[in-house]
C-alpha cells in the first residue's frame, strides 16, 4: 500500500530544494491523502507550456493536441505531469528538470511492484509534478 508522510517528506525536500535553485525554479512540496508527494511548481525560468506544446507538436503520432487543447493549456497556464510519460511529452531543459526531479521525489526507498493486468496495485508512494494549479497559473520569469 502506498504510503508518504511527513518524515518522508521531510528526508527528500533537501534535494528538491537543490534541483529547484539549479533550475531557476519555485515550487512547493507537500503530502496528499497519505500516499502521494506532490511537487508544485509555481513559477521559473524554464518554459514548460511551451515546451510541451512544441514537443507535442513536433512529433510525427496521429494523437496530436487540438488547436482548442493547445489554447485551453495556454489560457490556464497550467499542466499535470504525467508521471509515466513526461520523457516523450517534454525536451531540453524542462525533460532534464522532470528527469531529476522525479528521481528525487521516490528517493532511495521507492519501489513498485504493480500489475494492473490483475488488479495488483503496490508501490511504496506516488508522485506528482504540477506545472501551475488550477487555481494560479504558472508564472514564467525572465
Amino acid at each position: 500500500m502506498a504510503f508518504m508522510d511527513q518524515s518522508r517528506k521531510a528526508a527528500r525536500a533537501p534535494k528538491v530544494k537543490a534541483i529547484l535553485k539549479k533550475y531557476g525554479v519555485k515550487g512547493t512540496l507537500s503530502v496528499r491523502n497519505h500516499s502521494t508527494l506532490v511537487l508544485n511548481v509555481k513559477s521559473g525560468k524554464i518554459n514548460f507550456i511551451e515546451n510541451y506544446i512544441k514537443t507535442d507538436t513536433d512529433k510525427p503520432h496521429a494523437g496530436k493536441m487540438s488547436q482548442d487543447q493547445i489554447d485551453y493549456i495556454r489560457t490556464h497556464g497550467n499542466l499535470d505531469v504525467n508521471p509515466y510519460w513526461f520523457q516523450e511529452h517534454f525536451s531540453g531543459k524542462a525533460k532534464s528538470f522532470l528527469t531529476e526531479v522525479f528521481a528525487a521525489l521516490k528517493g532511495d526507498d521507492y519501489f513498485d511492484e504493480t500489475n494492473a493486468q490483475i488488479d495488483y496495485f503496490h508501490t511504496s508512494h506516488y508522485c506528482d509534478v504540477n506545472i501551475g494549479q488550477w487555481n494560479k497559473p504558472y508564472v514564467l520569469e525572465k
